[in-house]
This record gives structure tokens, C-alpha cells and sequence, in this order.
């Protein structure tokens, strides 16, 4: 019976997402108060149903991107997606070899903040034969890093003066996961949403290389990868609505839904967050993700800043 007990402030939690009163960050800290005093019901497969609804929610964005903007924000960012990317990963090398953890952890947490944080890691992991221990200890260190992101980044960007343009530029290249880069982003304003989900996936495709070349440097053979296939639905979401622009107000509601499905992302998200995984993390990965959060943090927003 206590068990069942629990689904009511759970749901409770999940209605108040619904409405126009939750916004990313207050969905992600009502979840994580869930969780902390232990009222979200264990048998929901909360990483499960969190990942299915982020795909859905990310294609549903994709009707709402024109598609000569998609274009535009990409080709801009461009050169500074592949140098973030590439030069994350050979800095967290380096700094994986100084600090003295495991190559293959600390290459999961480069690899994670270079490019889209758990999805990133996911895709890595089977890709150089890493363990679960080690592929635990970088989701924590990641997962811990999204979600101060939420809440500082915002503050950052309007203490700055930013505008939505360069928010949602920072924000796709500096924030780890795309749950975070979106809520972050949703927060900022309607503009910052558009180009910051369109950069981040342009961001995600290159999954797929560093994956490969990942493979070939760690001498793996397994061809287990999970790809983020959602993103090239997301292309598709684009390309529809440009080519049949006659059902613009249906392309509007699809929109609307899928930012409001992303808000009970962020509170599932929140649920599932727990102060084992966050001790999980430990010092040393932490301080190897820190600092390459803060690297490429500063160096992207010196990028915005100035462009």
C-alpha cells in the first residue's frame, strides 16, 4: 500500500508539468525533491520512458524550425562545432593522463561533454569496450554537470546581456545533454530554443565519426553502437513543414506539445537524480569534468562574444 502512496505526489508532480505555471528548471527541482525524499515509485522505468519522450519531443520541435533558419545556424556554427568537438576529446586526454583515471572513464566523460553528453557515452561506451562501472561513473559525472547547467547558464547569459541568437549558440556547444541545452534554452526565450536545438543535433551528428574513430583508437571490434536516429526524424519534422507550409497551424500545435513534453523531461529527469549517483561521481572525475566544462564553456562564449 505505501508503495501505491507514492504515485500520488508523483503524479501530482507530473500534472503540475502540464501547466503553463512549470518551466524546465522548476520541473527539474520538483522532481529531484520527489526523488530525495523518496516518493517516486520504483517501478517506473523512469530512464526509459525519459529517453522515448526526448526523441518524440525533439522531432516535434523540428515542425516548428524553418527550414532556410536550420540552414543559416548550422553553416554558422560550423567551425565551431567540429573545433570544440575535437579539441574536448584531446584535452581530456591529456588531462585524464595527468589526473591518473582510467583512460576509458575519462575518455567517456570527454567524449560526453565534446559532443551530447549520455548519448554521447552510450554510443562510445560499447564502442571501445568500456565496463558498466565505467560507464556508470561518466553518466554521474555528466548527469551532475546538466543540471547546474540549467540554472547557471541562464543567469550567466542575461547577466551578459546575450542575445537569443548567441544564448542558444552557447548553450548547444557548452551544455552537455540536449534535455538541458532545450530547457536551458526554453528558459531563455523562443529564438534560443530554435537555434540551440537545431545546433545541438547538427552538434549530435558527429556522434557517428568520433564513435568510429573511437573504435579504431581503443582497437575494438564490437559493432554494438547506439546511434540517435530521432535526429534524422528531426531533419525530416524540418523538411516536411517547409515543403507543405498549408498546414502551418497543425506544424504550431506539434510545436507547443513538444516544448511542454520536454518540461516533464526535465521533471523525470529529476526524479531519477539521487545523491548515491552523485557521490557515485567521485572527486577526480569530477574535477576532469569540471574543467572541461569550464574550458569549453569559456571558449565558446569568447566565440559568441566576438563573432
Amino acid at each position: 500500500m505505501s508503495r501505491n502512496i507514492h504515485f500520488i505526489p508523483f503524479v501530482l508532480g507530473l500534472g503540475y508539468c502540464l501547466t503553463p505555471y512549470a518551466n524546465s528548471p522548476s520541473a527539474l527541482v520538483v522532481g529531484f525533491l520527489l526523488s530525495a525524499i523518496g516518493w517516486v515509485p520504483r517501478q517506473v522505468p523512469l530512464a526509459k520512458i525519459t529517453k522515448k519522450l526526448l526523441a518524440y519531443s525533439i522531432v516535434g520541435l523540428g515542425f516548428g524550425i524553418p527550414f532556410q533558419q536550420a540552414l543559416s545556424v548550422t553553416s554558422h556554427g560550423i567551425g565551431l562545432i567540429i573545433t570544440t568537438i575535437f579539441g574536448t576529446l584531446l584535452l581530456g586526454v591529456l588531462l585524464t593522463k595527468w589526473l591518473n583515471i582510467n583512460l576509458r572513464t575519462g575518455y567517456l566523460i570527454s567524449a560526453g561533454t565534446a559532443i551530447c553528453g549520455g548519448s554521447a557515452i552510450a554510443a562510445v561506451s560499447p564502442a571501445i569496450n568500456a565496463k558498466d562501472d565505467q560507464t556508470g561513473l561518466a553518466l554521474a559525472t555528466v548527469f551532475v554537470l546538466n543540471s547546474v547547467a540549467l540554472f547557471v547558464f541562464p543567469v550567466i547569459g542575461h547577466a551578459l546581456g546575450l542575445s537569443q541568437t548567441q544564448f542558444g549558440t552557447w548553450a548547444a556547444v557548452a551544455i552537455h545533454d540536449t534535455s538541458s541545452v532545450v530547457g536551458a534554452a526554453s528558459a531563455y526565450g523562443e529564438q534560443a530554443l530554435t537555434t540551440a536545438t537545431t545546433l545541438k543535433l547538427a552538434r549530435a551528428l558527429w556522434i557517428i565519426p568520433v564513435t568510429l574513430i573511437s573504435a579504431l583508437a581503443f582497437g575494438s571490434k564490437n559493432k554494438k553502437w547506439v546511434l540517435p536516429y530521432f535526429i534524422f526524424f528531426y531533419c525530416a519534422a524540418i523538411g516536411i513543414s517547409d515543403q507543405l507550409p498549408q498546414f502551418s497551424d497543425y506544424y504550431q500545435s506539434i510545436f507547443a506539445l513538444a516544448k511542454r513534453a520536454l518540461v516533464v523531461c526535465l521533471f523525470l529527469i529529476g526524479c531519477g537524480i539521487s545523491l548515491d549517483k552523485i557521490k557515485a561521481a567521485g572527486s577526480k572525475p569530477l574535477i576532469l569534468g569540471v574543467s572541461l566544462w569550464v574550458v569549453i564553456s569559456i571558449a565558446s562564449l569568447t566565440w559568441v562574444l566576438y563573432q
